[in-house]
């Protein structure tokens, strides 16, 4: 469900402060944030956040597309092995089968 529009994004205002300290200075190092339902504001772009995935940081330059998403939708926090084979599925079926007595 999206926020309501008089409330405007949900922005952490520390991170917010840390992106514009960090405008004003020049530097241009990652932020480490575990804030994965920050909203991607305009004075974002341009910057590199370290966001947290429940098990280790991963970077994210944000760029003008990712404005109005969350900073957790670019850390995914599961990792996809792929699906099973074929081959796999027919050698389960074959050991599951009984064997057949002989006549």
């Amino acid at each position: 469900m999206s926020r309501s529009l008089k409330k405007g994004p949900y922005v952490v205002p520390k991170l917010l402060h840390r992106v514009e300290m960090m405008s004003k200075g020049g530097k241009r190092e990652p932020i480490k944030t575990w804030a994965r339902a920050c909203t991607v504001i305009p004075e974002f772009v341009g910057h590199t956040f370290m966001v947290h995935n429940g098990k280790n940081f991963l970077k994210v330059f944000v760029a003008e597309e990712m404005v109005g998403h969350k900073l957790g939708e670019f850390a995914p926090t599961r990792t996809f092995r792929g699906h099973s084979s074929k081959k796999e599925k027919a050698a389960a079926q074959a050991a599951a089968a009984p064997a057949a007595p002989a006549k």
